[in-house]
């Protein structure tokens, strides 16, 4: 039987290098996205559906997975990936803004681990992926909301698996420490290439590992940032 995944917030960085990924793998793939006009190309890519979706939404995120239902037979993996940041000195920064990130970036991951947990809870197996970064970890300055945001979500996702490991659900989140190789940063030429970014093919090999991991040794947590970093 075809495994299949899904991908919410997927883009042109870590998401896209494990679509790939998961496509070379043989799995069935959806990618959802508030925007999926940019996505055209990364579905032809890895033979993907695409569906809207605005994860900070309740009804939006149950309708997509609704869609998921009629288009799979079984939901084998989710990832988390989206994500929202304002940034600003904290006595200048806009409550509405900071809302709209929470919402995004923990509410959102709620909402999609919910009705992902539901439908692998029924199948008896699982596995659902959070994409954290520094801030899961490390609060900056003038970076407030994004730091209340991904803690947030790491904090869902140790919840989360601590209830849903015993229930055959692998939950893993991963921290993204450090910044990720795209079209602007890491080219030739750019004097932060090529080792102080994380490419996005290895970030997404590592993804890979932990969802073949045997249930006797499963990963709650794993940190990823390039050799060169000085923590």
């Amino acid at each position: 039987m075809t495994k299949a995944a899904l991908i919410v917030g997927a883009g042109s960085g870590i998401s896209a290098a494990f679509a790939h990924a998961l496509h070379r793998a043989g799995y069935a793939l959806a990618l959802a996205a508030r925007d999926t006009h940019k996505l055209g190309g990364l579905a032809k890519e890895v033979d993907a559906q695409l569906l809207p979706v605005d994860a900070a939404q309740e009804e939006a995120v149950a309708a997509l997975f609704a869609a998921l239902d009629r288009a799979f037979t079984r939901l084998d993996l989710v990832l988390y990936n989206a994500s929202y940041r304002t940034r600003g000195p904290f006595l200048d920064l806009n409550p509405a803004d900071v809302a709209k990130a929470l919402a995004v970036t923990a509410y959102g991951g709620f909402l999609v681990g919910q009705q992902a947990a539901k439908r692998m809870v029924r199948q008896g197996e699982g596995a659902i992926f959070f994409t954290g970064a520094s801030a899961s970890v490390k609060g900056y300055a003038q970076s407030a909301p994004f730091a209340m945001g991904k803690f947030a979500l790491r904090g869902l996702a140790q919840s989360m698996a601590r209830e849903l490991q015993p229930k055959g659900i692998h939950v893993a989140h991963f921290v993204i420490d450090g910044g990720v190789k795209n079209a602007e940063r890491g080219r030739p030429g750019d004097p932060a290439a090529p080792d102080r970014l994380l490419d996005p093919m290895a970030i997404a090999q590592t993804y890979m590992a932990v969802l073949q991991q045997p249930r006797s040794a499963w990963s709650l947590e794993v940190e990823l940032r390039p050799w060169v970093e000085t923590f």
